[in-house]
């Protein structure tokens, strides 16, 4: 992934975020065609950037449930930070995600 957008999703940069696709138009399908990666939603949810985090599900409802290489999908992370507010809004656009297992099987609610 971009380091531009790498920054963007821990600084929370959304401005940033949209101009990574204005230069690339096909940066997320790229991030989502693989199979274990740190998605710019994996990122925002571990630093706690709930507006980042929002968008970037809005335009790539995929991303929330990838899990990067340590077996850990967005919500699995805004949970283990601490972020509950995030995991809440994460939950608000999809409930299933409680249900989305990772790491040795588990889910938020184990």
């Amino acid at each position: 992934m971009d380091e531009s957008l790498k920054r963007a999703a821990r600084e929370g940069n959304t401005v940033e975020l949209y101009a990574s696709i204005q230069r690339d138009g096909n940066v997320m399908r790229h991030i989502d065609q693989m199979e274990f990666v740190d998605t710019p939603l994996q990122i925002a949810a571990a630093q706690g950037c709930i507006d980042f985090a929002m968008e970037t599900m809005i335009l790539k409802p995929s991303f929330a449930r990838k899990l990067n290489q340590e077996g850990f999908s967005p919500i699995h992370l805004a949970v283990e930070n601490g972020h509950k507010e995030l995991a809440l809004h994460l939950m608000q656009n999809d409930k299933n995600l409680a249900r989305l297992k990772g790491k040795r099987g588990e889910t938020v609610m184990d």
